[in-house]
């Protein structure tokens, strides 16, 4: 008898689920509706959402970096610390020429003047021509998403170095999928989705940074779940930090150029 009513239940449960299968308007789903977003004209140029922080006119969306970045975790840790106590900042220091943002070396790194987490990333770089360096010396500059985590860029065509280190590469910590650099002298560019870490109250990772990143039009990190800050000694690890922090370039001593940068919030 306990066979017979269990046979008849499983076969009425069957029944239903195939009922609702078989309705189209019971997986329709009318809301939320997503908000209207204009694309860019052109690959590549920003749609009507974007943030413009730079169009090849000016560095009014930027500022000289006054806390930097660390290099070790300790130093990590000591920038983290001041996170918030800076109440006055210097102008970017680099120059701006052809429409192009042009690192001054020696003046350090700069900064937005914006915060962001969550992130859509678009910029695009351009290695100048340096006979005679190579590695790690030929046009080295970088990307910091929440001024912690780089996304390197660097001359990595037949230039050979650690990796690790190459363009496209989550520096120190994440070898890029294939190497698509252009030659030195051309404009290329990353596009790039960057998720956040999220921490809890006690600081305990609740979710650790993640980033997918195209490098001219071609995937190289598939989202790679960050060990911590990207660091040039040592192990990373986390240290929990605000929600929202500005994006970096770093200057390495190259006059790297970059353009056409823009972000949207997630």
């Amino acid at each position: 008898m306990k066979k017979s009513i269990a046979l008849v239940f499983t076969l009425c449960t069957a029944a239903l689920a195939g009922a609702q299968i078989t309705d189209p308007k019971a997986t329709e789903v009318w809301s939320p509706i997503p908000p209207k977003v204009t694309p860019g004209i052109f690959p590549g140029s920003p749609p009507s959402d974007a943030v413009i922080l730079f169009d090849g006119k000016d560095l009014s969306q930027w500022r000289k970096c006054a806390l930097g970045y660390g290099g070790k975790m300790e130093d990590v840790a000591a920038v983290i610390k001041k996170y918030g106590t800076v109440t006055k900042y210097e102008d970017a220091g680099w120059e701006v020429k052809d429409g192009a943002l042009i690192v001054k070396p020696g003046a350090g790194p700069i900064e937005t003047k914006l915060s962001f987490g969550d992130v859509q990333l678009h910029i695009e770089w351009l290695a100048p021509v340096d006979t005679g360096k190579t590695g790690q010396g030929y046009s080295n500059s970088g990307v910091f998403l929440m001024s912690n985590y780089e996304i390197q860029v660097l001359n990595s065509y037949e230039n050979s170095t650690y990796p690790n280190g190459q363009a496209a590469a989550m520096y120190k910590q994440s070898i890029p999928l294939v190497n698509a650099c252009r030659p030195p002298g051309e404009w290329q560019y990353y596009d790039i989705i960057f998720t956040a870490p999220r921490f809890a109250k006690d600081g305990t990772v609740l979710k650790p940074a993640a980033i997918t990143a195209f490098h001219n039009g071609v995937l190289v990190q598939n989202h790679y779940e960050l060990k911590g800050p990207c660091i040039y000694i040592g192990t990373p690890y986390y240290i929990p930090h605000p929600d929202k922090l500005p994006i970096i370039l770093q200057d390495h001593g190259d006059k790297v150029r970059f353009r056409n940068i823009w972000a949207r919030e997630l």
